[in-house]
């Protein structure tokens, strides 16, 4: 069936009506980005922090501190995984990509896998997959949001971890990339790698005043360890969040892209459809013109 000049309005005022909505979202999606990249840069202080802190640890208490973590790599029991995805759509292959990565590393790790995932879409993309999940957790909608979680999450393996203490933790998450939106990223937060904690042992204390561990080495330690692991999946959500918004933010701007480029053929066909009415109804005037002077 052919348009009309009024078909084709209604089609234009309901395609300037969606535009006026990807705008929006595409203007919501690059300030969330940008939160939640501060938020990332905002721990660089207190990361280093925690790092001095650890390292004054390692340097007090030498070997004994890392005689479990040394061990660790040989556990073959089980493996505790966090796995960070989306709750929304218009992501792309968001949370497949990060499912698809989880999956790969996890199946080459010694031990039986337990995972939590923060996100329903990922969480079914990984039951589909087949592994062990032990707890789902909701995607968070703002950086205020995001310490309550991570709250929850250290609660619910610390908890599980009780009973095997040298049991590994992983963290997955999508991660910005210069030059392109996402790239899949892990980290194995504990035990704590050996290498890195004889970097933090040799790492000078940037004042003379010296530090002294307070409290008993194991408590300070302890504690000093829960606020790294506190830094780190903070950051791996804040990265995650600021991934989503990327692809939203891309999806967008490609369906952006597709609107103008209908609405300018809609706008075409309009003109024309028009147009043509116009010289129809020069055609009549004219018809009747010579229809009438000829008769006279």
């Amino acid at each position: 069936m052919s348009d009309t000049t009024e078909s084709l309005r209604r089609k234009i005022s309901s395609a300037g009506d969606l535009r006026s909505v990807v705008r929006t979202m595409k203007a919501l999606a690059a300030s969330s980005i940008g939160q939640y990249e501060k938020s990332v840069s905002a721990l660089a202080d207190y990361y280093r922090t925690v790092e001095l802190g650890l390292g004054a640890c390692f340097r007090e208490n030498g070997p004994a501190a890392t005689a479990v973590e040394r061990k660790a790599p040989t556990h073959a029991g089980t493996v505790s995984a966090i796995v960070f995805g989306s709750d929304q759509g218009l992501v792309g292959q968001f949370n497949d990509v990060v499912a698809d990565y989880a999956i790969k590393i996890l199946a080459a790790l010694p031990g039986k896998a337990q995972v939590w995932a923060v996100g329903e879409r990922v969480h079914a993309r990984l039951a589909d997959a087949g592994l062990p999940l032990v707890g789902l957790f909701t995607v968070p909608n703002s950086v205020q949001a995001i310490t309550p979680l991570v709250g929850q999450i250290q609660l619910e393996t610390e908890a599980h971890r009780d009973n095997d203490e040298n049991a590994p933790l992983w963290v997955f998450h999508n991660r910005p990339q210069s030059g392109a939106l996402y790239e899949p990223a892990s980290q194995r937060l504990l035990p704590l790698d050996a290498q890195w904690q004889q970097a933090l042992a040799k790492v000078r204390w940037p004042t003379a005043n010296l530090p002294e561990v307070m409290g008993g080495g194991t408590a300070t330690l302890r504690a000093l360890i829960r606020e790294y692991l506190f830094i780190s999946l903070f950051r791996a959500c804040a990265e995650s969040l600021a991934s989503e918004n990327a692809s939203r933010l891309a999806a967008m701007e490609r369906a952006d892209k597709n609107i103008n480029d209908l609405l300018e053929q809609l706008h075409g066909n309009f003109h024309q459809l028009r147009q043509s009415g116009i010289d129809e109804e020069l055609f009549d005037v004219i018809a009747g013109f010579e229809a009438l002077g000829g008769s006279r």
